[in-house]
């Protein structure tokens, strides 16, 4: 999944409602964001207990979701795209993963292990990618697992874990070890988050050892 690259197909759910938007401050919208992702991260630790909230919490990133895009969205259409809202974004979104990742890595749907490891991927993919801007380079979306992947599997496996429970159980056994949905959703953040990361580190320095060569 690389659906960092098709954004721009988001644009006739986006579009509409910012231009409805236009008053108000992106920055509102980004916090609107930040709260909807911190409540998601409550319910997903919660749905081992209870199941039903797997389906709000699947909502609630979903939305999460779209207030990060529609922030971004509203800034360009009124013209208030600034450095500082930039910035903003990008932490909220780093917060905003934390919220739900974190969650799921301490909740018993996961090992301990296997969460720390998809914490792991998923803060050193974005890291990647900024740091490549910062050091001068192109800001990077390249790579196996970007923001809208996590987001769009975040929603997924909670519906599907959620199927799961209802006609099945929690978890089902492979090769002698209980796993549920949300562990190999959590397996798969770690594996290739990880190796993301490692992805960006290749392409970054290719790319500055390009600019190296045109000097």
């Amino acid at each position: 999944m690389v659906l960092d690259k098709h954004r721009k197909e988001a644009d006739f759910t986006l579009t509409p409602v910012a231009k409805r938007m236009m008053n108000v401050n992106p920055n509102t919208v980004s916090w609107l964001g930040l709260i909807t992702a911190a409540v998601s991260g409550v319910a997903l630790y919660f749905s081992w207990d209870y199941h039903w909230v797997l389906l709000l919490a699947a909502f609630l990133v979903l939305l999460s979701g779209y207030f990060d895009a529609l922030d971004g969205k509203i800034a360009k259409l009124a013209g208030k795209c600034t450095v500082k809202g930039d910035y903003l974004d990008h932490v909220f979104d780093r917060y905003a993963d934390m919220f739900m990742i974190a969650a799921i890595a301490v909740s018993g749907w996961c090992n301990t292990y296997v969460g720390l490891f998809a914490v792991m991927g998923v803060l050193l993919t974005s890291y990647m990618g900024t740091q490549a801007q910062a050091i001068g380079a192109k800001r990077l979306y390249d790579g196996l697992l970007g923001r809208a992947d996590r987001v769009v599997l975040c929603v997924l496996f909670p519906i599907l874990q959620f199927i799961m429970c209802a006609l099945y159980g929690d978890t089902f056994e492979v090769l002698g070890y209980d796993i549920s949905l949300m562990e190999i959703m959590m397996v798969y953040f770690a594996v290739v988050g990880n190796l993301t990361a490692i992805q960006r580190v290749i392409i970054t320095w290719h790319n500055l050892g390009e600019a190296e060569k045109e000097k």
